[in-house]
């Protein structure tokens, strides 16, 4: 004989349905929000959080640093063919695993200085010099490499600019970072140009100058160097012409390339400790124009910032 059953899904109660919604509520995502009251604590407890792993990934980068350069100094012992002759396979496969070990030095290299500029351990050192000596140092560092690919790389000294005090290695390091980025987009038989110049920087105006305004410029009290680096590459969209220097960022177009999405965000730290900005100038299937200002008098010595985000220029 059949029995009849109370149905589990009826609640016993009245009260019992608003019981259950009520625990349904207080266990959604929007009860995981902090009140305004805990924002600071939850903020400062995610910065510290942060600060802990870029630490603890920046020691692992350094140890890699010797055993890596170890093995990129065996593959050059080899190639030399001191331990003996080789065959053109493996000059190759030794050519294959150079390469492989300069990229995978690089990365380290691009997170170790990101680390630093993350925790604000990376200092600037300002010392009068001559720019044009240091672009030239940088243009012969890569002018090989560029040959070697079908790029024409030209750099051209500019005498109106004057010996002023910037940080040499860190100019340094943002020129090569752009110039491997024209290197890397710009296609066989392209031109990459290097160029500096005097630049009246009005800080009053938080956008680019437009063109009339470039021509109105007063360049007999100019108080800041233009540097910049065009190619003829494949160009950036507009819409991305601000998110190509936060960190980790790389082109939806370009996620195949080598690279962790660095280098910009790198170059935009550094520019920015130096009291400068940088911004890019470019359409697609017009080239890039990357642009960075460094003014005349620097403050002093101060560690690179942290945490800004390209928008803020």
């Amino acid at each position: 004989m059949a029995t009849a059953q109370k149905s589990t899904c009826a609640p016993d109660a009245p009260g019992a349905l608003s019981a259950a919604a009520h625990a349904a509520v207080s266990a959604s995502p929007a009860a995981d929000i902090p009140s305004p009251e805990n924002l600071v604590g939850e903020y400062t407890e995610l910065r510290d959080r942060l600060q802990r792993t870029t630490n603890a990934l920046a020691s692992a980068a350094h140890d890699l640093k010797t055993p890596l350069s170890i093995l990129n100094g065996y593959v050059e012992l080899l190639q030399t063919e001191k331990l003996g002759p080789l065959s053109e396979r493996q000059r190759g496969v030794l050519r294959d695993m150079q390469a492989s070990g300069k990229r995978l030095q690089q990365f380290v290299q691009d997170f170790l200085t990101y680390s630093a500029l993350e925790t604000g351990g990376l200092r600037m050192r300002f010392e009068p010099g001559n720019l044009n000596d240091c672009l030239g140092g940088v243009c012969r560092l890569w002018s090989n490499r560029f040959q070697e690919k079908g790029l024409a790389l030209y750099f051209l000294a500019n005498e109106n600019v004057p010996v002023f005090p910037f940080d040499a290695p860190k100019v340094e390091r943002v020129v090569s970072n752009l110039l491997e980025n024209a290197f890397k987009f710009t296609p066989v038989g392209g031109t990459v140009w290097l160029h500096a110049e005097p630049h009246m920087w009005d800080r009053r105006t938080a956008s680019l100058p437009s063109n009339s305004e470039r021509r109105r410029q007063d360049l007999k009290n100019p108080n800041s160097v233009k540097v910049s680096v065009a190619d003829t590459g494949p160009g950036i969209p507009p819409e991305f012409h601000l998110e190509v220097f936060d960190d980790f960022f790389r082109l939806p177009s370009n996620e195949s390339e080598d690279g962790m999405g660095l280098g910009l965000a790198i170059c935009r730290r550094l520019i920015q400790a130096m009291g400068g900005k940088i911004w890019v100038e470019s359409e697609p299937g017009g080239g890039c124009k990357f642009s960075f200002l460094l003014p005349y008098k620097n403050a002093a010595p101060k560690p690179a910032a942290s945490g800004a985000k390209g928008k803020g220029r």
